[in-house]
């Protein structure tokens, strides 16, 4: 009888132990609640930036850039334009490339007035305060980065996001991590005005400073497309405040099919950015994993860079050979990298820039080197799938030149009508799930 009664109590405590797992509550990452299906959520990366080390041109603008520190006593505030949407979300902000601890007083999301991207006003009423580890206040160490709270905050896909941050003491270095490309204005204002509805007087500027990046919390189906990229990903020659870089007119176009609205893109571009090599930010292959693979839900991948590799190595047949021969194995590392974490690779044929100064050489050394690349990135099976963006806005007449209405005067980058048709030739198939 006893033992009777010893099973019958083990029963009654593991099944009071199932309970309590099927009930859990919110975990600290807010993941857990007390639904099954809700608790099978996950966060998404829905909006990035590519970190990396401002330089001189594009520091704050006097009075906010200082002797020894930068954004002292400054409010600032920035507009990003998430992606797929959530009802909770949660900043991360990089101190990458600080060279000091950086400390941020408050920080505190909104929508924009209008819902506009690059306003210095929000909507009355939508202001949240944003905590990390239950406290208004953090320092981010010198190389790291810090993720907020969970924040109960409803983003609609598409959403342009207002981020309002004070720094009370600056960084204490004028090594600041940024990205300088945001085609987005942001505003600096010194004091505290985190909760101010607008900001008048307020200093414009068109950079992006320490937020890195924008999660939601999201349905089990929600991933996320990464894009490993340069200026011509990063939307030179878009419209500043417009969001048509190639990369939103994918999403624009991904939102309009019911198969393809559950995805993500994370834009991980920045101008002058290489493969091989440290130009504007480090090299691909070296942050590879921390903007690729670290990064929540990112489940494929386009490979879209290549030129400035090409464009800034000597025009000689000996070294174009050996740049073309050093990116396809470049490339390769890429791949494996990424499937070794299941992310699906798709590679970006690149693009041609006859009549650009610099880059095309008369003699032809490096279109003969791009031809190369493209042919092995069309040919050697090693990506997933193949996005041939050369033809789809090569002219047909002169194959080693954009068509001319689709580039911005420079013959190397495109214009927003160019970046549409590069977001067309994505095959939406490709991003479906299965």
């Amino acid at each position: 009888m006893l033992a009777v009664c010893v099973v019958a109590l083990a029963l009654v405590v593991a099944s009071s132990a199932l309970v309590a797992v099927v009930r859990s509550p919110h975990r600290a990452d807010g993941t857990g609640t007390g639904d099954t299906a809700a608790a099978a959520r996950h966060w998404v990366n829905t909006w990035s930036a590519m970190p990396q080390l401002t330089e001189p041109g594009n520091m704050p603008p006097a009075p906010f850039t200082g002797d020894r520190a930068v954004l002292v006593d400054t409010t600032l505030r920035q507009t990003v334009r998430v992606t797929t949407g959530g009802d909770r979300v949660r900043l991360r902000f990089s101190n990458a490339f600080g060279g000091s601890a950086l400390p941020l007083t408050a920080v505190r999301v909104a929508l924009p007035l209008g819902g506009q991207a690059g306003v210095g006003a929000i909507e009355p009423g939508t202001s949240r305060s944003v905590t990390f580890s239950g406290r208004k206040s953090t320092t981010v160490p010198v190389g790291a980065q810090v993720v907020s709270d969970p924040l109960d905050f409803t983003l609609k896909p598409g959403t342009n996001l207002t981020v309002t941050a004070y720094l009370a003491e600056g960084q204490a270095s004028l090594a600041l991590t940024s990205h300088p490309g945001s085609r987005t204005t942001s505003y600096l204002l010194h004091g505290d005005h985190t909760e101010d509805p607008d900001l008048p007087g307020a200093t414009p500027t068109n950079h992006w400073y320490l937020l890195s990046d924008v999660e939601v919390l999201s349905r089990p189906a929600t991933t996320a497309v990464a894009v490993l990229g340069d200026s011509l990903t990063d939307g030179r020659g878009s419209t500043t405040n417009g969001n048509n870089r190639w990369p939103d007119q994918l999403f624009d176009r991904l939102q309009r099919q019911p198969g393809t609205r559950h995805i993500a893109v994370v834009n991980q571009a920045a101008g002058g950015n290489r493969v091989l090599d440290d130009g504007l930010g480090p090299n691909a292959l070296a942050r590879l994993d921390r903007d690729v693979l670290a990064h929540s839900a990112v489940e494929q991948l386009i490979v879209f860079e290549g030129v400035n590799d090409l464009g800034t190595a000597e025009a000689t047949p000996a070294a174009q050979q050996r740049v073309a021969a050093d990116l396809i194995a470049g490339y390769e590392q890429i791949v494996v990298r990424a499937h070794a974490q299941g992310i699906r690779v798709y590679g970006a044929t690149l693009l041609p820039f006859g009549g650009n100064t610099p880059y095309d050489d008369t003699a032809g050394h490096r279109e003969a080197a791009r031809r190369t690349v493209n042919t092995w990135i069309r040919t050697s099976g090693r990506f997933d799938a193949v996005l041939d963006f050369d033809r789809a806005v090569r002219d047909p007449a002169d194959p080693g030149r954009l068509l001319p209405g689709l580039h911005d005067g420079d013959w190397l980058h495109l214009n927003p009508e160019g970046y549409r048709i590069l977001a067309e030739a994505v095959p939406a198939r490709l991003l479906r799930r299965g």
